[in-house]
């Protein structure tokens, strides 16, 4: 595997269909989305990481206001997969106001983008909480 650049992240909004994908750099506070890929997406995920060769990655986390969110444990197996296959560290990032923030912003948009753009979200806020 190309060994890893030393600041970039991938992030990923876990979908059961579709799974958002944004890439960015926490120095420079930049995210950028990438093309969502189809669920679970091991084989496309090995591919951008290959390509990007990120020291992090992030994935949105369901948090309900009560109880566990139904994709809870399916998201937090995801992540463990993603830290086990690739060897790079995971955070787990709340996710719950990202999808309807890039449902705002993208009025009009196909849903696919949506997707996309909810993992940017996540990555300004991984940002944002690390600072």
């Amino acid at each position: 595997m190309p060994e890893r650049t030393a600041h970039t992240v991938l992030a990923f909004d876990f979908g059961l269909k579709r799974i958002g994908v944004a890439v960015g750099e926490p120095e420079l506070r930049t995210s950028h989305p990438l093309a969502p890929i189809a669920a679970p997406g091991f084989d496309s995920i090995a591919r951008l990481v290959a390509e990007w060769r990120p020291a992090r990655l992030v994935v949105g986390l369901p948090v309900a206001e009560a109880g566990e969110h139904a994709l809870a444990r399916r998201v937090e197996r995801f992540a463990r997969q993603l830290e086990g296959r690739y060897r790079i560290p995971v955070a787990l990032i709340d996710e719950r106001f990202s999808s309807v923030e890039a449902e705002s912003r993208l009025r009009g948009v196909k849903r696919k983008s949506v997707d996309s753009v909810a993992a940017q979200l996540l990555l300004e806020q991984y940002f944002d909480e690390a600072a």
